[in-house]
């Protein structure tokens, strides 16, 4: 497990430790309280993902397009 803030990570770093986290999970091989650990840090780390996802989803939204469908310029979307 990295010792990185969840909040500080990048979608693609959250994404490649909730992998990590999952395998863990999946092999069976961890104690219990460690197995509740991992699945707090999962829950994060989801979390942090979709958090991300959103945000760029609200970017590529803000893409304004003129009347042939090129894209010219972009709108500021609120807390960007």
């Amino acid at each position: 497990m990295s010792d990185k803030q969840v909040s500080e990570m990048s979608f693609e770093e959250a994404m490649a430790e909730l992998e990590r986290v999952v395998n863990q999970l999946e092999r069976g091989d961890v104690p219990l309280e460690d197995s509740i650990k991992l699945y707090e840090r999962g829950a994060a780390l989801n979390k942090r993902c979709e958090e991300k996802l959103k945000e760029a989803e609200e970017k590529v939204a803000a893409i304004t397009l003129d009347g042939n469908g090129n894209p010219t310029g972009t709108t500021p979307v609120d807390g960007m």
